[in-house]
């Protein structure tokens, strides 16, 4: 390959050694494939990607990158009645939102439906695959288990020239959904259960959304896989540790089907573990459950998994990017805390998101010493972690907003916010002294009558008076309302897949996953903020502005708090 085969360097770090890089390094010094490394990343488009997939691109696009070779986006589109063109443009903006770019090498399975064909064709008249009349419970009746070999089918014996015109028959629409199925003929007796006869073909009747009706009888996974990856010329097929007992039957395929190995290529099938991340589920089938059921809000909605979901929610494909690396790959599975893919978006957010003062919970503040209608702008950093990031200007004036729990009547111990007689200083501002507390009829706080220390102004002469307690805040007249959505995991159990007794993985959801806050107030520069912008708000977290921002006031949502859990395990050891 010569260097403008390659991808171009799009500024992306290369994967770490492991032990598929290993393989690879391997198989460069060696001479295999040419000196070639072709990698795919093959996702069914029948739902949204989600945090594991991004394992999976990192690791095939970046294996690539590292190597000076390249990566196939192929879709295996092979089984219609599942799969919408929604899910192709969904997974194409989530891999080119990560930062990888599969260039004009975007493929489909469906591209190859006719040569697909035509291969089991070649597999029957070699005597290596017939049609078989059992229905789907009576082939797994006679599959056996894994102590005991299957046995045959009655139809296993048919001849050549009857296996042929049935599967041409199951191709013109001759035969019913689920009549009859084109099976490889391997070893009923192999130890291993994906070798017993498995099905290749099934009929299928469902519109595909590039074929259309043009087919009826659709490839199973198994066999279109390798075939694929074959006439693709790949030579790492990088695939999850579930597939390992697959192995054997990819190799089949390849060695009893005349595809022109001398054209493409051998490839060569490499298992990895998959990601299994605390407090999460990473079965489509049960994302796409939660979506169709109400339980969330969508695909994108920021408490799932998906990748759409962290984008929404404010997750940068860098913090995602990093944290793919740290996890490593490895040989067998194991569960990676939640909590590290949090401390990778804090990270990377604390480098880059503006300082900004928000009060979800506003309590009124009035200044009684400070002159009315005069408004006061005050100089605020924007990010102290980032030297070019400047600073803004703030109003001060006599009204605030301040959280309500930075005030407290009656105090426990080591309180250092406000109270009755006490004194708290205001960020970027003066210190503040309560004076008085106002009550409605059923005897809630409704404002606090203060006062100002004018010679205590952050940088003034007497600013260097020492207070325990500094508050965020907000001045009442230029505050702009916002909506803030608080997310939490959206599961209580750290495997919700371990189902209690009687009970599925939905009995594990969080009931207190989202709390909405129709009532907060933030700084008035936020008015301005776009879809996507992220903030850190001062002593609140990580947020990011909604895509269901409006005229009527902006929406921000949660990315994370600013505890940062990962890190003081790791410094505690």
């Amino acid at each position: 390959m010569t260097q403008t085969d390659a991808e171009p360097d799009n500024g992306l770090a290369p994967v770490a050694t492991n032990f598929i890089q290993t393989i690879i390094s391997e198989d460069l010094a060696q001479g295999k494939n040419e000196g070639r490394v072709h990698t795919r990343f093959p996702p069914e488009p029948n739902g949204y990607l989600h945090i594991g997939h991004a394992k999976s691109i990192c690791l095939n696009f970046g294996l690539a990158l590292a190597n000076q070779g390249i990566t196939n986006l192929r879709f295996d589109d092979t089984n219609p009645s599942k799969e919408d063109v929604e899910y192709v443009d969904s997974i194409q903006e989530d891999v080119h939102w990560l930062g990888f770019d599969w260039q004009e090498r975007r493929f489909y399975a469906s591209d190859y439906f006719e040569k697909l064909y035509g291969y089991a064709v070649q597999l029957i008249k070699a005597g290596k695959a017939y049609v078989c009349d059992l229905s789907a419970d009576e082939i797994r009746q006679y599959r056996g288990t894994l102590t005991e070999p299957g046995q045959e089918s009655p139809y296993r014996m048919r001849s050549v020239e009857e296996n042929l015109d049935l599967f041409s028959r199951m191709r013109a629409g001759e035969f019913s959904d689920g009549s009859r199925v084109l099976r490889a003929k391997i070893d009923m007796a192999s130890p291993n259960l994906n070798m017993r006869d498995p099905v290749i073909y099934r009929i299928l009747r469902s519109k595909h959304h590039r074929t259309g009706d043009t087919w009826c009888i659709y490839p199973m996974y198994d066999y279109a896989h390798p075939l694929s990856d074959a006439m693709e010329s790949i030579t790492h097929s990088i695939c999850t540790l579930e597939f390992a007992d697959h192995r054997p039957l990819y190799d089949w395929v390849l060695d009893n089907v005349d595809y022109g190995v001398k054209e493409h290529g051998r490839p060569q099938q490499i298992e990895f573990a998959r990601l299994n991340l605390s407090y999460t589920v990473m079965s489509k089938r049960k994302l796409r459950e939660l979506v169709e059921k109400g339980y969330v809000r969508g695909w994108d909605d920021p408490r799932m998994p998906t990748i759409s979901g962290l984008r929404r929610r404010g997750y940068t494909p860098e913090a995602i990017r990093d944290f793919c690396e740290r996890i490593g790959v490895a040989k067998r599975d194991s569960m990676v805390d939640i909590a590290l893919l949090e401390h990778c978006i804090r990270e990377d957010l604390n480098r880059r998101a503006a300082r900004v003062m928000a009060v979800l919970r506003p309590l009124k503040v009035i200044l009684d010493n400070y002159p009315e209608g005069q408004v006061e702008w005050l100089e605020a950093e924007n990010n102290p972690e980032d030297p070019n990031a400047g600073s803004r200007k703030i109003p001060f004036t006599r009204e605030l907003y301040i959280e309500q729990e930075d005030f407290m009547e009656n105090p426990p111990k080591k309180f250092f916010r406000l109270t009755p007689g006490g004194e708290i200083r205001l960020k970027h501002a003066y210190i503040i002294k309560c004076e008085s507390v106002v009550k409605d009829e059923k005897g809630n706080i409704t404002e606090l009558h203060c006062s100002y220390d004018p010679e205590s102004k952050s940088g003034g002469a007497t600013s260097g008076r020492k207070i325990k307690g500094t508050s965020h805040w907000v001045s009442a007249a230029h505050a702009v309302p916002a909506e803030v959505r608080l997310y939490d995991k959206l599961f209580m159990s750290e495997n919700p897949d371990e189902e209690a007794e009687g009970l599925d993985y939905k009995a594990n959801l969080n009931p207190d996953s989202l709390e909405v806050l129709k009532d907060c107030r933030v700084e008035p520069g936020l008015a301005e903020a776009k879809p996507g912008d992220k903030f850190q708000f001062l002593r609140q977290g990580y947020f990011c502005v909604d895509s269901d921002s409006s005229n009527a006031g902006p929406v921000f949502n949660r990315i994370v708090s600013l505890r940062d859990t990962w890190a003081k395990v790791q410094k505690h050891g």
